[in-house]
């Protein structure tokens, strides 16, 4: 559908209806990619303080038939913050809403607007005596509104959920500019349609989150982490069965990495380093969540025990103190950002049924090593199933001279996944990067029923145009 650009006429009658503070420089942070990958066609930036203001503005725009880019922190990965293509949009950033509006530590509820940090929500949370337990790699500049406009996972979404399962209600600028105050903080609420689950997830194409009722939990008062050597990818799934066995529902994280990821860490010269050496094939980080009277350093060393004796574990680090689980945490997030220095030739973001994890490993080398001289990076969210295959050239080599074999080497990739029942988009969203493999893997009837829910909500197709379709 055509849009028209928010032109100099247009951009004027918004200066006659919003404050002159709510708009911004257009500074070149708010059109890139993170990783450089595109550079976003150039917009108006305006950052709204409050709902009204929302509302304000998307009435405006879609009055005009504008389109609205939602702008959280710039944290994306599949391009659903920059439009690269289309007419001159309005670019919507929630930097300015970012108050913690209530904190219910009774109800273990906390209300926050949509522009807050993930990092001052779970520091909120704490000041409150209690976890807010999603967990990323970008929670010291991830809002919650683009948090839950991608569903995003992290580290603990073995125990806890995805965001998703850690929202309670929602208020929302829908695309006619009416708001939606369904900012309720209940467990049970059987009336109609989850208006919530619909719009976390649907990143920004129906409607601006603008604030959200998000769970708290109690906050462990122990907590066990350790690094084990594991045989293989089977043996690590062998393991989780195990932990579980031993550990019940304390496990809290279970992070599968691989000795590609631990040595890129050497390569790149980055602070953090693999504990166990020499460095194994595969490893897997465990934590451990337990209670006052509880001993998570003795439960992860009979686990050990347990896991040497039936062969799946050849060595393994528990932390003696915070140091050292902060030493053993580091190293599982500094690999993304060695992955950064290398420089991925295509990165995936894909899940599994966890029994197919393996098998998939498996295979999916050894198509990739059909394809060309790469090297496999692949990690992640074992105990979820989310894994990040990622494959780079071969040292000394650059990214850029295997640029035309970055579509084959998706397309196989993805190919396996489908394959085997999984998800080409596990915890990334889908955005503007990857409409075509949605169009290519997706069911046919959910995508009929979407594209009837987007024309239903957004008949003149002003939110987020082209992500998702």
């Amino acid at each position: 559908m055509d849009l028209n650009p928010a032109d100099e006429a247009f951009e004027a009658g918004l200066r006659a209806v919003l404050p002159e503070q709510v708009f911004r420089d257009a500074s070149p942070s708010y059109f890139e990619e993170p990783r450089g990958l595109v550079a976003g066609v150039e917009g108006v930036v305006v950052a709204p303080g409050s709902t009204d203001e929302v509302a304000t503005l998307v009435r405006a725009c879609a009055e005009a038939r504008v389109g609205i880019v939602p702008y959280g922190g710039g944290t994306g990965l599949v391009g659903g913050q920059v439009m690269d293509e289309g007419a001159r949009p309005v670019v919507l950033s929630l930097e300015r809403m970012t108050r913690i509006r209530d904190v219910y530590p009774q109800e273990n509820v906390l209300v926050a607007e949509a522009g807050c940090i993930l990092a001052d929500v779970q520091s909120a949370a704490d000041d409150a005596g209690r976890l807010f337990p999603l967990s990323l790699a970008s929670e010291g500049s991830a809002r919650v509104g683009g948090i839950l406009s991608t569903n995003a996972g992290g580290v603990n979404v073995l125990r806890y959920g995805n965001a998703r399962d850690l929202c309670l209600g929602l208020e929302a600028v829908l695309p006619d500019g009416s708001v939606w105050n369904g900012l309720k903080r209940l467990r049970k609420d059987n009336t109609g349609y989850d208006l919530r689950g619909l719009l976390v997830g649907a990143e920004g194409t129906l409607g601006i989150i603008t604030a959200a009722s998000l769970r708290l939990f109690p906050s462990p008062a122990t907590l066990g982490t350790a690094l084990m050597a594991v045989r293989d990818p089977e043996a690590a799934l062998a393991l989780f069965a195990l932990a579980g066995d031993v550990a019940g529902t304390s496990v809290s994280a279970f992070e599968l990495i691989s000795g590609v990821g631990a040595a890129f860490l050497v390569e790149t010269g980055m602070p953090a380093q693999c504990p166990i050496d020499p460095i194994p094939g595969w490893s897997v980080l465990i934590e451990l969540g337990m209670g006052t009277n509880d001993a998570p350093d003795a439960v992860l060393a009979t686990l050990f025990e347990r896991a040497l004796e039936a062969g799946l574990v050849s060595d393994g680090v528990i932390a003696q103190s915070e140091a050292q689980r902060g030493a053993i945490w580091a190293m599982r997030e500094e690999i993304p950002l060695a992955n950064r220095k290398v420089g991925a030739v295509s990165s995936h973001d894909i899940s599994l049924p966890l029994s197919e994890v393996p098998g998939f490993l498996t295979e999916a080398d050894r198509v990739i090593a059909g394809l060309g001289p790469f090297r496999v990076n692949a990690f992640g969210h074992l105990g979820d199933g989310n894994l990040h295959y990622n494959i780079f050239p071969p040292e000394g080599g650059s990214r850029d001279a295997f640029a035309d074999r970055r579509e084959d080497v998706a397309r196989a990739v993805y190919d396996l996944v489908a394959a085997r029942g999984g998800s080409f988009s596990a915890e990334h969203g889908v955005g503007r990067f990857k409409v075509g493999e949605l169009a290519h893997y997706g069911d046919r009837a959910k995508l009929a029923v979407m594209r009837a829910i987007k024309q239903a909500l957004d008949p003149k197709g002003i939110m987020n145009p082209g992500v998702l379709f």
